[in-house]
Formats: C-alpha cells, sequence, structure tokens
C-alpha cells in the first residue's frame, strides 16, 4: 500500500477516536453549565473518565483476542447509543438537576472508546514504519482533534441553535458515518510498519507455554531500566494541560461569550491552531528526534499555560481568544513530541502494541482524570487567572526527566534519520 493511503487510513481512525473525547470532556460541560450546573460538580463529573485511565486492565485482551474490526464495530456502536441517550437526556427538562442518568451515560461511552483506543492505538503503532513516525503522530495528533472540535465546539453550535438533544444527535450521526468508514480498514501489515499486525481474523493466543511467554514479554517490557521514569513522565507531561483544560469553557463564557461564540471558537483552534501545531509538531520530530521535540514542544505547551492566565487577569473576549487560540497551537506541537515518544516505546514485539501503548497512555488519562477532578475547586478558591499560572508550575517538572528517558533507548537520534 502506499503511503498516501497510510496517512488517510491514519487520519480516519483518528476522526473515529476523537468523536467520543470531545463529546465527553467539552460538550457535556458546556451544556451542563449552560443549564446552570456548579464548576465543583462540573469538575467532579470528570471522574466519569476513568476508564480511559483503567484501559490497560482489558488491554490485553483486545491484544490476543477478536479482530480490530469487532472491536472497533463494538465500541463505536456502544458509543452510538449513548449520544443518542444523551440527546433523550437532554430533551428532558430539568435534566441537568439529576446527573445520575448522566453519570451512568457518560462512563458508559468512555468505557467503549477506551476500548476502541486500544485497538487503534495498536493497529497504529503495528502499521506505522518507522521512518514515517514522526508524520503520522502529526497527522493523529490532527485527526483527533478536529473530530474533537466537531463532537465538542462544532455541536455546541448546534445545541446553541437548535437546541442540545440535536447536538448530541449530530454526534451520534457522525459516530455512524465513522463506523462506515472504519468497515474497510486493511491489515496492518499491508504496510509492514513497527510491530506485528493485528490480523483481520486473528484467533486468540492459546493458553500454556505461549501465553505464559506474552506475560513474561510484557513483563520483561515493563521492568526495562527505563521505563519507571518513562511512566513518571508520561504522567506528568500533560498534568498542566489536565489541570487547565475543564476551567477553559467556564472561563470563556466568563469572558463574554455565550455558548455559541465559544463552540465556534474551539471548533476554530481545535481545527486550526491543534491541527496546524500537531503537523509542524510531526516535522519538529523528524527532523530534531524525539528528544529534542520534547524540550522545545513541551516548553511551548506550558508556557501557553501562562496565556490563559493573563488573559484572565486583564479580562476581556480579545485576550480570551488570543490565549484559546496560542493554546491551541502549543497542544498539537506538545502532543506530536509525546505520541511519537509513545509509539516509539510500544513498537516491535508480537502482537502487544496495543497493551503496551495503552499501559503508557492510561499514566496520561490518569492525569486528566485527577487534575480535571480538582480543577473545579482550584478555579473557585484562586480565580481563573490564578489557577491557570499554578498549573504551569505543574507542568515543569515533566521536563527535569527528558534527558533520562531519551538517554537510555537512543530516542533522540531515532526519529531524525527519517526521510524529507
Amino acid at each position: 500500500m502506499t503511503t498516501r493511503r497510510l496517512l488517510a487510513t491514519v487520519v480516519a481512525l483518528e476522526v473515529a477516536s476523537g468523536l467520543p473525547f470531545g463529546a465527553v470532556n467539552d460538550l457535556v460541560p458546556l451544556w451542563l453549565r449552560v443549564q446552570g450546573v456548579d464548576l465543583a460538580s462540573l469538575g467532579l463529573l470528570g471522574l466519569t473518565g476513568l476508564p480511559w485511565t483503567l484501559k490497560v486492565l482489558w488491554g490485553p485482551w483486545v491484544d490476543r483476542t477478536g479482530t480490530l474490526a469487532r472491536w472497533i464495530t463494538g465500541a463505536m456502536l456502544v458509543v452510538i447509543a449513548c449520544m443518542l441517550g444523551m440527546a433523550w437526556r437532554a430533551a428532558v427538562p430539568g435534566a441537568a438537576d439529576d446527573l445520575r442518568w448522566v453519570g451512568v451515560l457518560l462512563v458508559l461511552t468512555v468505557f467503549a472508546s477506551a476500548t476502541q483506543d486500544v485497538a487503534l492505538d495498536g493497529w497504529l503503532v503495528a502499521a506505522t514504519p518507522e521512518s514515517l513516525r514522526g508524520r503520522v503522530t502529526g497527522l493523529r495528533v490532527a485527526g483527533y482533534r478536529v473530530a474533537m472540535a466537531l463532537a465538542g465546539g462544532g455541536a455546541a453550535m448546534i445545541g446553541a441553535r437548535w437546541g442540545w438533544s440535536v447536538a448530541f444527535a449530530a454526534v451520534a450521526g457522525l459516530a455512524l458515518a465513522m463506523l462506515v468508514l472504519l468497515g474497510r480498514v486493511p491489515s496492518p501489515s499491508s504496510w509492514g510498519g513497527g510491530g506485528s499486525p493485528l490480523r483481520n481474523a486473528s484467533p486468540a493466543v492459546p493458553s500454556g507455554v505461549a501465553g505464559e511467554g506474552w506475560w513474561t514479554a510484557l513483563a520483561d517490557w515493563a521492568r526495562a531500566p527505563e521505563r519507571l521514569a518513562l511512566f513518571a513522565f508520561v504522567v506528568l507531561y500533560k498534568v498542566g494541560d489536565a489541570a487547565m483544560a475543564p476551567m477553559t469553557r467556564p472561563y470563556l463564557l466568563a469572558s463574554g461569550l455565550d455558548a455559541g461564540g465559544v463552540g465556534l471558537l474551539t471548533s476554530v483552534t481545535g481545527i486550526g491552531g491543534v491541527s496546524l501545531g500537531a503537523v509542524l509538531g510531526g516535522e519538529v520530530v523528524r527532523r530534531a528526534g524525539i528528544r529534542g521535540a520534547l524540550v522545545w514542544l513541551g516548553g511551548a505547551q506550558a508556557v501557553s499555560n501562562l496565556g490563559y492566565a493573563a488573559a484572565a487577569h486583564v479580562g476581556g473576549v480579545g485576550p480570551a481568544v488570543a490565549a484559546c487560540a496560542a493554546e491551541g497551537l502549543a497542544t498539537g506541537l506538545g502532543s506530536a513530541a509525546l505520541l511519537s515518544l509513545l509509539m516509539a516505546h510500544s513498537a516491535g514485539t508480537e502482537r502487544q502494541s496495543a497493551t503496551r501503548f495503552a499501559a503508557l497512555s492510561a499514566c496520561g488519562a490518569l492525569t486528566r482524570t485527577v487534575a480535571g477532578a480538582v480543577s473545579g475547586f482550584g478555579a473557585e478558591r484562586w480565580g481563573y487567572a490564578g489557577w491557570f499560572a499554578l498549573t504551569f508550575l505543574l507542568a515543569l517538572p515533566a521536563l527535569g526527566l527528558i534527558p533520562r528517558i531519551t538517554r537510555a533507548s537512543a530516542l533522540s537520534q531515532r526519529a531524525s534519520t527519517a526521510p524529507a
């Protein structure tokens, strides 16, 4: 298969993966805030994202049984059903006064999304040649963020104009369209990528010696000398963004924008700023290597939080729009570097790419869930400006781990050898 087709398939897969994330983290909080739900409750509702952290527990099952098409189909059907359920709840007067149903639907959505992510990540690690990792990671982040913007800000604009029930139904429709497209996903072996393929008709790994060997190989990988530092780095790398993100939409509302304006702004910055940053970040990874990219792009990601702090301190719509645009670009840059690191550490083993990637990405999901849960309390205590400034400080410790996690496996040179 051609490189162009591989890159197009990457985008399609990531769009499918990003839809439920955008709905859960952007659309639902904005809908609830407009309905008058307090900031502390919004923050606590972020705990429904725990399945994104715990997906490593069922990652080996996905890695060793079934096929990619079956996992994707089942997960997306659940997502579609849950979005239709949210549409039903949004049509009920006073639905925001009882968050129990919303919480149940969110947990089911996240569980299905996390399972889908395990299968997609395994496919992408297996299909991507090392020479294309930088470019693929840029497109992965771009496709994912486009979907987040459509399911988050784009659907919010629909909600502001035609009602929130219609907004959730639109997300369900987008998910259904992606399900049809994903039914044509080829085997990753078509490209001879960085790991063994998740075959279209792969049997379960038999019990006995083969099963024990699979677990032994996974344990050896987890016990490697540099792995503890790597897990710590993944936990810390996005903690600043994770602590700030749940409060950005409420802040944008407080700055003077209405729900439609917030939806438009986040859609533009998500599709434009984050996607541009991701593509540029992928090229930085290719040219400077993963180590250099993590330093420069991770630093830009942290500094962008100060833009939100300054905007909140000054006040007004203009500074808020500028901060949102800058943060979107920096998020794309930082995400491309992190994803390249995870792919490099997940590739090259017999049917373990999904489990490895799930274990690493779960660390980032844990950060997002825990930091997001306390964000509402922080914003209420210190105000938006004070909380956003604190999130910048939270982002700094990860940068000190970069030399250790890249020196041990020579990752600083791997990506830079790719052809232009």
